[in-house]
């Protein structure tokens, strides 16, 4: 199910039916279906990502807080090449870049834009309170981190100077 979710300019406390995160679709980055509501009961952490920031280091500890809560938290890295066109490859040299040079074995998306005209419904989600339920937010930068909880609700986003590994993120799980 593809979900249109209308610009969060668009949206008002009238709309009839707020959709949830579990009825967002978006792909893997090689092309297969993400169901969100296999998650149900655990934490996951989205992340913009890109292979050329300085904050490219990061994916070391995303792979690292992967591994370290696997049982409770889900990890999805979401390519975006709208920040300083710092993610220009295509999903095959997005895919060889995580796993050759940082082993990264954590769910990767399909490249997206994150913010403006075309934001995909998932950052619609996750940038709109009237979706989110917590609050309104702006993406800043690439490797901007938002956390939702075991039910898909949003309990925070933390800006790319925030490590994956921050007590500010590891608070949570």
């Amino acid at each position: 199910m593809n979900l249109d979710i209308p610009n969060k300019t668009h949206l008002s406390s009238q709309d009839k039916q707020t959709p949830s995160l579990y009825d967002i679709a978006i792909d893997t980055i090689d092309g297969k279906a993400i169901d969100f509501s296999s998650f149900k009961g655990k934490k996951i952490l989205f992340v913009n990502v890109a292979s050329k920031c300085g904050f490219t280091k990061q994916y070391k500890e995303l792979q690292k807080l992967s591994d370290s809560y696997k049982d409770s938290l889900i990890v999805i890295g979401v390519p975006c090449n709208q920040f300083g066109k710092q993610e220009p490859g295509n999903a095959a040299e997005i895919q060889s870049f995580c796993q050759v040079n940082y082993g990264v074995t954590f769910l990767i998306t399909e490249k997206i834009d994150v913010k403006g005209i075309n934001q995909h419904p998932l950052y619609t989600f996750l940038t709109c309170e009237t979706l989110n339920g917590k609050r309104d937010s702006t993406v800043k930068w690439n490797f901007q981190k938002y956390i939702v909880n075991e039910s898909g609700s949003l309990i925070d986003h933390y800006y790319s100077i925030t490590s994956p590994l921050s007590k500010k993120i590891t608070k949570h799980l």
